[in-house]
């Protein structure tokens, strides 16, 4: 790095604006983290990325949550390293490891965020290696296993695709062979290759179909599964009798058939997975370890052995761990996790704290009274979990499996019998098993996957990804909005709005190295004014008041004032105190949200813990129906629910952990991108953009699903009258059947490309 001394300069690891040479850090963290990387070689990553680092925060876990597998050559395990933003980023974590004392192997994947670790265990630990990516500004913690729900149906599919795409090959072959002529000896061959290579497609790709429609009948339930069991279970019968009589059957239809099902389900089934994922993300970031007082001092202990009783300690930019009561110290603590408000609040002693609540500023002694499952972030995300067992919604398909079903059958029987009176059994067989392949289900069963496919990538596409297709459906009948306030309606973090540039670069000084989320937003500011921050000296925080320290050679002090304001004073020698400047601070709202409420077109509520006068002045604001101020999270829930018993349909966005009960509640719920990672559980979809426009689209989109559905519908049904009309007068054979079954797919198909047209000309 240069020796120069220019005026300003930036911080060599983070990147932030600081005054004195290019060597001058903002913060002890950053110069740590700059000396690991120019310690290991590794200095030109600094020219060659893509973007500033993070930059590092203190570190607490409990390692031994951490799968180590001891070997003849060591010990290796994987981590998840949070905070990876770029390929830059992987290399110098991959290789700050590689280098690392005693590691043999260090692999990092930026596509699953997951290190892989070999080491001497004599000559390191994985709690040293876990503190040195801690130190270069990212998160390490132990991986979570996560069940991949759609891996049975993947392989069912991916077996039927490969034998059904065989049997096509073979069937062509026969086909072309009824005008060109094949030896008999061929065409046997080929009619016994397709049985073979059906068989595993009927016996075992089929069977959740079976399991289904099996499932559906015990508890009297006919779904589109029981007409589909029934067409794969009948041209796997026929198919068999007619290769043993030397005729050809259907059983490219019946490999084409199950082979279109199965990607319908796998495209349905995603959700699920990413739904666990995110459920072992919120089990990853709750406190691991506390400190807990003795009668001989202070130990380390994991969270799990505490009991309701102990004291426990806990210091600068720790968590509290338990939920308690404070019984000594006074302290800045951000609640978002109770009230959602992203401003900290200043407790101590007999006020309450709840576990995963974060220490700003100072000091506190807890006395713990609710542990591990009981504590209400354990509470609300059993709540979460169980949102995930509520049973799917029927598709609109399956109203119509019934009288599909009925009129199949009897279709079918009537042919079999009519031509089974006239032209003898044999031909009686052969037209029930065609009228049962053109009547096959497939349309009607894609019609739905198909269309929701669409519909929820063209939703993704404007900045809203929904978990399934039942929220799609779901999403159509909401008749209310409700959205919280802090992170929803509003950026959910604190903003200058009005600040001179002179106290502003005073004030950035001073909060360089704070971790206070008004600090932050200082530092911002600052940054995107292009002022350099000064270097302070004898920087003292006081818990609960603010921030002092020397800057210019002058002593300085920030602290609190009236209605959202910090007052920067200069304090003289002789103890006086003088106002040099306010800095104006405020969640400021989307800007979107006014247009967005409005083409909404349905009453909306804005839900919020703040205050009444900020939450009626925001309500206004964004032209909101109704404003209820200073509700808890119990509170949300408990009105939504309310709603809902009067036969409303409530959609509920929100971002935070405390959002989780409501979001559950709700008829639909959306949780923003910036939120805890227990609302993106809870929700039926997140809104990926920083803005309330998404919400739009999901209503729009929803209604657009649900008229595509209703169209491929209609037009299923057409073809089926029709085709089986066909069918029951014998004019379809087996080339007929290959033929007619893929143009019904792609009438499904073909509606499935309406759905992003119509949502870009906004119909409904």
């Amino acid at each position: 790095m240069s020796s120069t001394q220019p005026a300003s300069a930036h911080c060599p690891h983070c990147g932030a604006a600081v005054e004195g040479d290019e060597d001058t850090f903002c913060c002890h963290g950053c110069e740590l983290a700059a000396s690991i990387v120019n310690g290991a070689g590794l200095g030109r990553w600094y020219d060659d990325r893509q973007q500033p680092a993070p930059r590092p925060e203190p570190l607490r876990a409990d390692w031994s949550a951490v799968a180590v597998q001891e070997g003849p050559d060591g010990s290796s395990c994987q981590l998840a390293i949070d905070g990876l933003a770029c390929a830059s980023c992987v290399w110098v974590v991959e290789n700050v490891l590689q280098r690392s004392p005693g590691v043999s192997q260090a692999s990092v994947s930026y596509a699953t965020g997951r290190a892989t670790l070999s080491w001497d265990p004599a000559t390191t630990s994985i709690e040293q290696l876990g503190e040195r990516i801690a130190a270069l500004g990212y998160r390490p913690r132990p991986v979570e296993a996560a069940p991949t729900w759609d891996r049975d149906l993947v392989t069912r599919l991916g077996v039927s695709a490969f034998f059904a795409s065989n049997v096509m090959l073979m069937a062509v072959s026969v086909y072309t062979g009824w005008s060109s002529g094949m030896d008999e000896r061929f065409a046997a061959l080929f009619r016994w290759g397709s049985l073979a290579l059906s068989t595993p497609v009927a016996l075992w790709c089929a069977v959740p179909f079976y399991r289904a429609a099996w499932q559906g009948l015990r508890v009297g339930v006919l779904h589109m599964d029981l007409p589909i069991s029934i067409a794969v279970v009948t041209l796997y019968a026929h198919g068999v009798v007619a290769t043993l009589l030397g005729q050809d059957g259907y059983l490219d239809s019946l490999g084409m058939l199950v082979t279109l099902l199965l990607a319908g389900r796998v495209l349905e089934a995603r959700g699920r997975r990413a739904a666990a994922q995110a459920a072992a993300t919120l089990a990853a970031q709750m406190p691991t370890i506390a400190r807990r007082a003795t009668a001989d001092g202070v130990e380390t202990v994991s969270v799990e052995r505490l009991v309701a009783g102990d004291v426990v300690e806990i210091g600068l930019g720790e968590e509290v761990p338990a939920d308690g009561t404070v019984v000594g110290g006074a302290a800045q603590v951000r609640l978002a996790v109770l009230t959602g408000e992203s401003e900290p609040v200043r407790v101590g002693v007999g006020d309450e704290v709840v576990a995963g609540a974060p220490v700003l500023a100072g000091t506190l002694r807890v006395r713990v009274e609710r542990v591990g499952d009981e504590t209400l972030p354990r509470r609300m995300a059993r709540e979460v979990l169980m949102s995930m067992d509520r049973p799917l919604l029927a598709a609109p398909t399956d109203k119509l499996a019934p009288l599909f079903t009925v009129g199949t059958l009897l279709a079918a029987t009537a042919a079999v019998t009519g031509w089974g009176v006239t032209h003898g059994a044999a031909r009686g067989v052969e037209v029930m098993a065609a009228v049962l392949v053109v009547a096959c289900p497939c349309a009607l069963g894609l019609s739905w996957p198909i269309a929701v496919s669409a519909g929820l990538a063209a939703l993704a596409r404007r900045g809203v990804v929904l978990r399934s297709g039942d929220a799609l459906q779901r999403l159509v009948d909401v008749d209310l909005v409700a959205l919280d306030k802090t992170g929803t309606v509003t950026g959910g973090v604190p903003v200058v709005v009005a600040a001179d540039d002179a106290i502003l670069r005073v004030a950035s000084g001073l909060e360089r190295a704070s971790s206070h989320p008004i600090a932050a937003a200082i530092r911002s500011a600052a940054a995107s004014r292009k002022l350099a921050m000064p270097v302070a000296e004898e920087l003292e925080e006081v818990p609960g008041v603010g921030v002092r320290g020397v800057v210019d050679g002058r002593r300085w002090r920030i602290v609190s004032g009236e209605a959202g304001q910090l007052r920067v004073e200069r304090l003289t020698e002789g103890g006086e105190v003088d106002l040099v400047g306010l800095i104006g601070m405020r969640d400021v709202r989307r800007d979107d949200a006014p247009d967005a409420v409005r083409a909404l077109g349905l009453p909306v509520v804005l839900l919020t813990g703040d205050h009444e006068a900020v939450a009626e002045r925001l309500g206004a604001e964004i032209g909101a129906t109704e404003v209820h101020a200073r509700m808890t999270p119990e509170g949300k829930a408990a009105w939504i629910a309310a709603r809902q018993a009067e036969g409303r349909k409530v959609l509920f966005v929100g971002d935070g952990l405390n959002d989780g009960p409501a979001l559950v509640t709700a008829h639909v719920g959306l949780a923003m991108k910036a939120g805890a990672a227990a609302s993106l559980l809870a929700a039926d979809g997140v809104v990926v953009h920083d803005a309330l426009g998404p919400v739009v689209a999901a209503l729009r989109g929803a209604r657009v699903v649900r008229a595509v559905v209703r169209g491929n519908m209609a037009r299923s049904v057409v073809y089926n009258v029709v085709a089986v009309g066909f069918a029951a007068a014998g004019y379809v054979n087996p080339l007929v059947a290959a033929v007619l079954m893929p143009l019904s797919s792609l009438m499904v198909l073909w509606g499935g490309t309406r759905v992003e047209p119509r949502l870009a000309r906004g119909a409904a």
